[in-house]
């Protein structure tokens, strides 16, 4: 027996169920207040650690302008600083209180919400979905390290 080739069926099954969860929690974002690219990008800053702006905009995929205009709108919320460096010539943006605040409420709805879904499931489905969280997060490492 050889290695498994990849299995066109479980990608089209992973990406399907990938879209539609990410889609439900996203509903539960929305008590946050804030936009998607804001919300993302706080993410980013709370979990992550500050960053320049230029890496704050590779990490979410957009271009520099776009990056200016969220953490603009992150500031104005009092969510995000801006924190001029001893060079004087690079900023970081950082999450304040308020921002790593909101981040772990808005982790906690999400828990809660997947908790209570876990729950309405079969007793075999929810064990055959223990421990799948650290593969899929290498899973993804993996998608990232191809793109």
């Amino acid at each position: 027996m050889g290695v498994e080739e990849p299995d066109r069926g479980t990608a089209t099954e992973l990406n399907s169920g990938a879209i539609h969860l990410l889609r439900a929690v996203r509903r539960v974002d929305r008590a946050s207040g804030l936009p998607p690219g804001q919300l993302s990008a706080l993410s980013v800053l709370v979990f992550g650690g500050p960053l320049t702006l230029g890496a704050l905009a590779a990490a979410e995929d957009v271009a520099g302008p776009t990056m200016t205009r969220i953490v603009d709108g992150l500031v104005q919320r009092g969510l995000a600083e801006r924190q001029r460096q001893a060079d004087r010539r690079s900023v970081l943006v950082a999450a304040t209180a308020a921002g790593r605040r909101l981040m772990r409420d808005g982790r906690r709805r999400r828990v809660e919400a997947l908790e209570a879904a876990l729950a309405a499931l079969p007793v075999a489905d929810r064990r055959r979905l223990r421990g799948v969280g650290p593969l899929l997060d290498r899973l993804a490492a993996e998608v990232r390290t191809r793109t």
